[in-house]
């Protein structure tokens, strides 16, 4: 029962919190229905019992942890012992002690069962079972269960032993009752079975936590902290991050990311902009010659593999199967009865957002780091606090960048990056040499790459304006005009595919890049590429009689952020004046269109932690309403028909009370208006807004009133039935005072001693514990006294209880209610409107369907491209054996493994390396000569 045990089956959350929550409504609400009345004296006692010994539980653990504490502050626990228990698994064990406690009353109850005599004891044991002469008797016990569980009971769970053994605690003793019927003559002299049971579990827990903490075992057992995390990286298995919960209302990180947000917009954009920084330092006056943002040491070879992937770094099991992908020596595929074996890209682009939700050390490290690493080791002299001052930091032997063959990564920020003002990124990024085993030489933000064959990649950081800053442009503006040949070819990579989102949005967007594209490149800008859409997408220009700027448009955001749709992007076909058409988009419309389904099945599911959010805006639209005291008509009518209609009569007339005499209700739903009309993305018309935010809020208007109405009924009728407001507030503590000494008698007048002792701070504990437990009867005498008497009546503190009571039990019922409409409210948005595309897919968490693009730069210069998806992610995941068993050389660099990644898929047929195919497949001709080779779906078109 310590903290070791139960805190690892179960740890403190909000999910296991609301378990427990609702099971403490629910007991509370059916201990009032007639078929637990009948039971008499048990259900009553049993939940006293419960709470009783519930609150003496945590009283006694905390005074034993502040002696604890103190023993530890004078030096008589060992100093590496001081790590504190967490509160919740504290009250975790003793809410577990008090129903194990509770579990042995209702089937033994509480009499101290007289000792048999040893020959008597032995005999009517189990082992009798084997006894043929004794098999009758055994089998007749068998057949009458009393006296099976009274034999148990003996047997098993008999009390410790009499008063009388311990008699320097004989006075100190919770007596029981005689094993007698009824009520016995004279006092016992044996120990409560309860008590010893409780004294036990209560021993365990305390032993348990002394020996961890004594000073002996921890004086032995010394262990720091790099040696814990050590141990916890050798653990069997990854520890990953679920997937960012962006519905939560109760994640700090959320919070810290609308403050980095606002932060951002207020002073970054427009007021301070870390490019210019990067510009103004600068060694080389002359943009076409600067080291640190042109990179050619990839020219000279014959031909050169790379990938891109964007949009890492938010669920572990999302980010580490792409990575695994990109760090195999290679991948062997089938496609058109055609075996690709495609070698491990030497150059890896990513194209911004590197974690989520906010640029943090955290975040960096646990959701990007992490999987990376996992999939291709650093090299052993990496130092994760090391800052590379000056970079490139080539590994030994190696004098200069060019003649280093391990894979090397360049990265551009994103809209999240930007977030601190490219503080993070410029740090993990910028002054870091390794991304797991990816070497990085990139010193800014942006940069330019020369590879073979006159190909060209340009790596732009738009910042949050989504364009370029003119020293960018004057860089990138110079290096064209200087360096790029007229027959050469550029590769041009952004965050946000303004192609797309230009139309989306009907806007215009990053000027200097197109200003760069058209009037400078002049068609020599053969693919624009960009993440920020969760998705795959490639769309390539129809012959026409218009300039082609942009040869082909590719979007592939799938490197491990949750999944966007892409058919309401369908019907895109036409950006710089030049018509497009779509090739090939990942995954299909119609499956993207299926998935949005998941927002009415799913939504709650995904997003238990909106129950927050969601149960706090319903009770403030109905909270004006409550009580309503007039229901007479809804119960007496005669037909179903007239209950129905007098029931939306009455939701009604709560409707038009709110708007005419309501404050805090009319305020909740003006502001929830106001939020709904600005939830509503942009692109449409004021007028269409506002319909649709009075439609959404309707709904949750109609749903809150309903539910309020349910709850008042539900009150009143058990009101009119004598089930609840029959007695005061303390009915259940009066009660259990009053067969206190019956069942739990007390002869040496300990609990009075206790009371004494604690200035009636330990019955007061329980009885306002057992009044908060009851929270039906509290909430229906104080609303009977309302109706009776006015809500003047009440005094403020009497107020706050009621109020208070009600919402335990109308955010229980509220929570589904919320959750479904407004999840209904995003699948109507996003399949019929094409509206909320980032807040209806983003609610799902889909980890699936990631992917990457690997490029090919051939002998003859053309540009091969393959995208590689996936459709499954695995969820759990065991050491690679493979990995395991491979020989390691101290100063080996992991690229060079056969076998590079930590962790394989535990069911081996869902492993990304067996499940990996190609979702599309097209050749770019070096010249304009030729005409382009594409396929689509991985099937080649001549």
């Amino acid at each position: 029962m310590s903290k070791r045990h139960l805190g690892k089956t179960i740890k403190p959350s909000y999910s296991n919190f609301s378990r427990w929550y609702i099971a403490w409504i629910l007991i509370a609400a059916l201990y009032h229905l007639p078929s637990f009345q009948s039971m008499g004296v048990d259900m009553r006692m049993n939940l006293s019992l419960f709470l009783t010994i519930f609150i003496s539980s945590i009283l006694f653990l905390f005074v034993f942890h502040v002696i604890f504490v103190g023993l530890w502050y004078i030096g008589f626990v060992a100093r590496v012992a001081r790590k504190k228990p967490e509160i919740l698994t504290i009250l975790q064990n003793c809410a577990v002690l008090s129903i194990a406690c509770c579990i042995f009353y209702s089937h033994c109850g509480n009499r101290a069962i007289l000792r048999e005599k040893p020959l008597e004891r032995r005999n009517s044991g189990w082992f009798s079972l084997w006894k043929k002469e004794e098999r009758n008797t055994w089998l007749a016990k068998f057949l009458r269960m009393n006296e099976l569980k009274d034999q148990v009971c003996s047997s098993w769970f008999a009390p410790v032993g009499s008063a009388s053994d311990y008699p320097l605690l004989s006075k100190w003793v919770i007596y029981g009752e005689l094993a007698c019927n009824g009520s016995c003559a004279g006092p016992s002299d044996e120990i409560s079975p309860i008590y010893s049971l409780w004294a036990t579990f209560i021993g365990l827990y305390m032993a348990n936590y002394v020996v961890e903490r004594s000073t002996g075992w921890a004086l032995t057992h010394p262990l720091s902290v790099k040696e814990h995390e050590k141990l916890k990286q050798q653990q069997m298995k990854p520890h990953f991050l679920d997937m960012v919960p962006w519905y939560s209302g109760t994640s700090a990180d959320l919070f810290k990311t609308v403050f980095d947000l606002l932060v951002s917009v207020t002073v970054f954009l427009g007021r301070f902009d870390m490019r210019m920084m990067q510009a103004a330092m600068s060694k080389v006056q002359d943009g076409a010659q600067k080291g640190d943002l042109l990179y050619d040491n990839f020219s000279e070879r014959e031909d050169i593999w790379f990938d891109f992937m964007a949009d890492t770094g938010d669920g572990g099991n999302s980010s580490y199967a792409v990575a695994r992908l990109l760090a195999q020596p290679s991948i062997q595929l089938n496609s058109d009865n055609f075996v690709h074996t495609l070698p491990r890209g030497d150059l890896l682009l990513i194209g911004g957002d590197l974690a989520y939700p906010n640029p943090s050390a955290f975040t960096y490290e646990s959701r990007l780091f992490c999987p990376f690493e996992y999939a291709l080791q650093p090299p052993s002299w990496y130092k994760q606090e090391h800052i590379a001052v000056n970079k490139p930091e080539l590994p030994c032997g190696v004098s200069e960048l060019k003649q280093y063959d391990g894979p090397q990564c360049f990265v551009i920020p994103g809209n999240h990056d930007w977030f601190d003002g490219l503080h993070t990124f410029m740090r993990y990024i910028c002054h870091k040499s390794w991304l797991g085993g990816w070497f990085l030489p990139q010193k800014k933000s942006y940069f330019a790459l020369q590879l073979p064959k006159g190909w060209w990649v340009f790596g732009f950081d738009q910042a949050l304006h989504g364009d370029i800053d003119v020293y960018q442009f004057n860089f990138f503006s110079e290096l064209t005009k200087d360096k790029v040949g007229e027959n050469d070819s550029v590769i041009i990579m952004t965050h946000e595919p303004n192609w797309l989102l230009d139309w989306y949005w009907n806007d215009v967007s990053g000027k200097n890049v197109s200003h760069l594209i058209r009037d400078y490149l002049k068609g020599r800008c053969k693919l624009r590429m960009a993440g920020d859409l969760h998705h795959y997408m490639r769309h390539s220009s129809v012959p026409s009689d218009k300039p082609v700027y942009v040869h082909h448009l590719l979007v592939n955001g799938c490197g491990g952020a949750f999944l966007h749709p892409t058919h309401v992007f369908s019907n895109f076909k036409n950006f710089y004046g030049t018509p497009y058409e779509s090739k090939a988009a990942y995954p299909s419309f119609e499956d993207s269109s299926r998935i949005a389904l998941g927002n009415i099945l799913k939504f709650r599911k995904k997003n238990w932690q909106f129950d927050f959010i969601g149960g706090i805006i319903y009770f403030i639209l109905v909270f004006s309403m409550f009580p309503q005291c007039k229901l007479d008509h809804i119960l007496q009518d005669d037909s179903f028909s007239g209950h129905l209609k007098s029931f939306f009569s009455t939701v009604w007339h709560a409707f038009m009370y709110m708007l005419e005499h309501s404050y805090v209700s009319s305020a909740g739903t003006l502001l929830l208006l106001t939020a709904a009309f600005s939830f509503v993305p942009s692109k449409f018309s004021r007028k269409k807004r506002a319909i649709i935010g009075i439609l959404h809020v309707s709904a949750h208007m109609a749903a809150a009133l309903i539910l309020m109405l349910l709850l008042e009924l539900g009150i009143e009728t058990c009101i009119r039935h004598q089930l609840l407001a029959t007695s005061g507030y303390h009915t259940l503590y009066e009660w259990y005072r009053s067969v206190e000494s019956e069942h739990f008698p007390d002869p040496t007048g300990l609990r009075t001693r206790i009371e004494q002792w604690t200035f009636g701070l330990y019955p007061a504990c329980i009885k306002y514990l057992m009044s908060a437990f009851d929270i039906p009867e509290v909430m229906a005498v104080t609303r009977s006294n309302i109706c009776k008497k006015g809500m003047d009546s009440l005094s403020r503190g009497g107020a706050i209880i009621y109020y208070a009571s009600v919402f335990l039990y109308f955010w229980v019922f509220s929570t589904p209610v919320v959750s479904l409409v407004f999840g209904s409210y995003l699948y109507i948005c996003i399949n019929w409107l094409h509206l909320h595309f980032d807040e209806a897919f983003s609610s799902l968490r889909i980890a699936n369907y990631k992917s990457f693009t690997r490029f090919h730069i051939t002998r003859d210069g053309d540009l091969e491209v393959f995208t590689l998806a996936v459709d499954k992610v695995p969820k759990e995941w065991k050491l690679d054996p493979e990995w395991d068993g491979e020989s390691k050389q101290p100063q080996q660099l992991s690229h060079l493994r056969k076998f590079p990644s930590k962790w394989s898929a535990v069911a081996a047929q869902q492993d990304p390396i067996a499940t990996v195919k190609i979702v599309d497949h097209f050749v770019i001709q070096q010249t304009a000569t030729k005409p382009d080779l594409a396929t689509s779906n991985g099937f080649v078109i001549h």
